[in-house]
């Protein structure tokens, strides 16, 4: 009996190892014939990846209901066959819901969908016919596996830290917390921070206060103030950890003026001691296995940018916006996927930014939305063109709230939008207003980085919509430039 059990247990092992086997032997084939595709897509809060993701998705499995994709080469041309969602490959990552977004998006009140508040992913399978690959003489139909992975953007702003000593970090957060918009918010936090010998034993007790102090104003910034620079990211966005000792540490400033000998033998249990080696231990446990597990495998890349927002929050708000992009960006290792690379050290070739919302202005002003994108992004978008990467930069809704047309204002055509105003407050206490519907001119969008002096004499008031009504889960949803993201990601493959 116990032969038997040994025998059958053995005969588990090799099945389970053949099949391993024979996935990477199917995902090998895949990549060698560039049928395989990893997507990944990120942006940072309220830039609109989840109804990114539905609408990505939508448009493809719909195809043929109603849908325009005018600009993707498979459909224009007529060799898109069909798209369907399978199982995904990596079991232990939460699925991305999509049944749940296309629900709210869809519902008899319509309603954005959840935000993601982690990583997930969703696969799909696309049939097409080949006509001019190697693959036309194989086979009258091929298929493409697409992969997509949705992160967050505040998880790829702790990346920098890998580089990072804790000095380092401390000193760059340090300089953050003392100017505008922050200063004022962090006054009290760096004043407790003044009274503590960092060499002393640590107060377990009080270094978790601190943190949480620490993690409050991050939510500050981020939620209040507009910032877009939070490190670390996972102290807003804290998944399974929330709760971990690992989130438990913050910037110590002045450490530049303590000994280096004294900071470097700093004990474990001082308080410098104990910060470093949790700073350290997140690098290792949480930035680092992000790094590994994931980021290193993305074949290309979407970076989704919400741009006016920040310039309605204002001049601050906006410069921290173009740091995080700078920070996001130094992140990636760009380059042609030769035969060698696709095999065995897949890299991102294609990097496409969107600056979304473009529905809430005037169509007009789609072309000053790239061209500010395109400033905010241009020295790393300079410095990656060397690597022979294909960038492009587009403004995009994934899923259109408004309708644009003409109306008179003192006998003149002005171009405007309307559609149901988003629910907001109008100040501090005040009742939200909801379910308006508006026909506005938002203003116009500054084709490049404003200067100080465009800040003092201008405003923005670009107004956040609900999704339109009507909509339906078996048809396309209303979008702008969505075949155009598509024939960048996915045109090549499908040839």
């Amino acid at each position: 009996m116990a032969l038997i059990s040994k025998l059958f247990i053995k005969k588990r092992g090799l099945d389970k190892l053949k099949n391993n086997l024979k996935g990477k032997a199917n995902e090998l084939l895949s990549r060698t014939f560039d049928q395989h595709v990893t997507l990944a897509v990120t942006g940072l809060s309220r830039s609109g990846k989840t109804a990114f993701i539905t609408s990505l998705v939508n448009q493809l499995i719909n195809e043929g209901n109603g849908t325009k994709l005018s600009f993707f080469d498979p459909v224009h041309n007529g060799t898109f066959i069909a798209a369907k969602r399978v199982p995904q490959k990596h079991f232990h990552v939460p699925r991305f819901d999509y049944d749940a977004a296309i629900s709210a998006l869809t519902a008899e009140q319509p309603n954005w969908p959840e935000p993601t508040h982690g990583i997930s992913e969703l696969r799909l399978s696309i049939r097409y016919q080949p006509k001019s690959s190697i693959l036309k003489y194989a086979t009258d139909m091929a298929t493409l596996t697409l992969d997509i992975t949705d992160y967050p953007g505040e998880w790829l702003l702790d990346l920098p830290m890998l580089k990072q000593t804790y000095q380092q970090w401390s000193q760059q957060t340090y300089d953050l917390m003392t100017r505008a918009p922050r200063a004022e918010l962090s006054k009290s936090f760096l004043a407790k921070l003044a009274l503590i010998d960092p060499l002393a034993s640590a107060s377990e007790e009080l270094l978790g206060e601190l943190a949480q102090e620490y993690t409050a104003l991050l939510y500050t910034f981020r939620y209040d103030l507009g910032l877009s620079v939070i490190q670390p990211g996972r102290f807003i966005l804290p998944g399974e950890l929330a709760g971990a000792p690992i989130l438990e540490f913050f910037p110590f400033p002045a450490l530049a003026s303590i000994d280096g000998n004294a900071y470097q033998n700093a004990p474990d249990d001082s308080f410098v001691g104990m910060l470093r080696s949790r700073y350290l231990e997140y690098k290792e446990q949480v930035v680092r296995k992000f790094y590994r597990e994931h980021f290193l495998r993305f074949d290309r890349q979407i970076v989704l940018a919400d741009c006016l927002t920040p310039l309605n929050k204002g001049r601050e708000s906006f410069a921290d916006l173009e740091l995080a992009m700078s920070m996001i960006l130094q992140s990636y290792s760009y380059g042609k996927s030769g035969l060698f690379s696709r095999l065995f050290s897949p890299k991102i070739d294609k990097l496409l930014f969107c600056a979304t919302k473009a529905d809430h202005v005037t169509p007009e002003q789609h072309a000053p939305m790239v061209a500010l994108l395109n400033q905010l992004i241009h020295q790393n978008k300079h410095h990656i063109s060397y690597e022979a990467v294909q960038i492009k930069t587009l403004a995009i809704a994934a899923v259109k709230a408004t309708t644009s047309g003409v109306s008179k204002y003192k006998g003149a055509d002005i171009p405007v939008i309307q559609g149901q105003r988003l629910a907001q407050r109008e100040g501090k206490g005040a009742t939200e207003v909801f379910g308006q519907k508006i026909t506005v001119f938002p203003g116009a969008v500054p084709n490049q980085l404003p200067q100080e002096n465009y800040w003092r004499s201008n405003t923005f008031n670009f107004i956040a919509f609900a999704p339109l009504s009507d909509l339906t889960k078996h048809q396309c949803l209303p979008h702008i430039r969505m075949d155009q993201v598509l024939q960048f990601l996915l045109a090549d493959k499908m040839i």
